[in-house]
């Protein structure tokens, strides 16, 4: 079923592209450039995230194919509208050395296992522990925000030869975590053709 997309969504994205010329970034790249600067108004995600194409390409097949889709808080949860996702926070308990968002990327992973794709955006803990297991992702969108050690794992997350989206900066948050999953998702997708794009 193809998404309607409402009238002050197309506006916005009118004036974001008479502000910004995305044109020149590849498919799903600007899918999700535009996406993330769409729900946060802020025209700086366009230097500020990284990303590659070929990456992308690899998990919109994953996730319209039905890989799982983890989450690390409800409001990452709510803001992606089209899947159903997996949050095991409420489940977590901290412990010694153990954040509880740390302890519910261990129970999601026990739960989907390999494959999945991941929407972190709000704490840094969670991605660190991410990097730790041998989870074999589709896609890491690494995007929490902060002061304290949100560059930090985003830069980690990065070295560590991930697929990822992630950001530079101490932004991001579970707005923009959100919408980068959502791009994927709106993204059409053919799956005859799509091994043989060029993207």
């Amino acid at each position: 079923m193809r998404r309607v997309v409402h009238p002050i969504e197309e506006e916005s994205y009118r004036r974001l592209r008479a502000r910004l010329d995305t044109s020149h970034f590849p498919p799903l790249t600007r899918a999700v450039v535009e996406r993330v600067i769409h729900s946060a108004a802020d025209l700086d995600y366009a230097t500020d995230l990284v990303m590659d194409e070929g990456e992308l390409a690899t998990a919109h097949t994953a996730l319209h194919s039905g890989a799982p889709v983890v989450v690390d808080v409800e409001m990452v949860a709510a803001g992606i509208t089209r899947r159903e996702t997996v949050c095991r926070l409420r489940d977590a308990v901290a412990g010694p050395g153990l954040t509880r968002s740390a302890h519910a990327v261990r129970l999601a992973y026990e739960q989907v296992g390999p494959g999945a794709l991941w929407v972190i955006g709000n704490a840094p803990t969670a991605l660190e522990e991410l990097l730790t297991l041998d989870a074999a992702p589709a896609l890491v969108i690494g995007l929490p925000v902060g002061f304290v050690g949100a560059v930090e794992s985003k830069a980690a997350l990065r070295e560590s030869g991930l697929p990822a989206v992630s950001n530079v900066s101490e932004k991001g948050g579970s707005a923009v975590a959100s919408a980068a999953l959502n791009a994927l998702l709106y993204h059409p997708y053919h799956p005859a053709s799509h091994p043989e794009e060029k993207l």
